[in-house]
């Protein structure tokens, strides 16, 4: 990312400033350096060093000194414009891949770690399946939440096949309890009662049936937000 960020300026300053020493070798300027009568389109640009260094002042704004362009240059004055727009759109540019960089921690994602296995079993005497999910740094994770779907083939009593239908697995939004505080690992609860997509499945259908529950942990990094 930071070569990316560094060529992305470098070579635009390269590659107008070359184009600024083009101009003034096509308009004669490097011949009459010593002319004070002739008007050049950039003032004091005696070489490709000194186009390099105007076209950096131009980028970024740094401001003109001794090299400042002039108005008997119809070509330059385009070039200036088409500079400007071009530096604020890589500025623009480079901002943001860096945010998106910063604001998606991969790393952090590999913390965040979940049993293997999910469990039915007698929790209060009500069924329930469940997991564990943890966190394995010292910096929490602020406003986790989380939630889970059931993903499953289902045919409608009109005789309709949906290859993927999704269900929502209740794991606490009505109490609250899917807002999590992981300071510790939790175990995630889902009752299985005769508002779930379980409860009229028997233990040997469960093991034949061909489905997926997506779990979807949510939050943010405490450091960077």
């Amino acid at each position: 990312s930071l070569l990316v960020f560094i060529l992305a300026y470098a070579v635009t300053w390269l590659f107008f400033g070359l184009i600024w020493w083009f101009i003034a070798y096509c308009r004669g300027d490097l011949d009459h350096l010593e002319d004070h009568a002739w008007t050049p389109c950039v003032n004091n640009l005696n070489g490709f060093v000194s186009a390099f260094l105007f076209s950096i002042e131009t980028e970024t704004t740094i401001g003109y000194g001794h090299r400042v362009i002039t108005d008997k240059c119809p070509e330059g004055i385009v070039l200036l414009l088409l500079q400007a727009i071009l530096g604020s759109m890589v500025n623009a540019f480079m901002v943001g891949c860096m945010f998106v960089k910063i604001s998606q921690p991969n790393k952090r994602a590999e913390t965040l770690v979940f049993s293997s296995h999910a469990v039915v079993s007698l929790r209060d005497d009500r069924l329930c399946l469940m997991f564990r999910v943890g966190d394995l740094r010292d910096s929490h994770i602020v406003e986790a939440s989380i939630r889970a779907k059931l993903i499953k083939s289902k045919q409608t009593q009109e005789g309709e096949f949906i290859p993927l239908d999704q269900t929502d697995l209740s794991v606490g939004f009505e109490t609250g309890d899917d807002r999590l505080f992981l300071v510790s690992p939790l175990i995630i609860s889902h009752e299985i009662d005769e508002r779930s997509p379980f409860w009229d499945v028997s233990r040997h259908q469960l093991e034949k049936d061909d489905f997926e529950i997506v779990v979807i942990l949510e939050g943010m990094v405490e450091a960077t937000g």
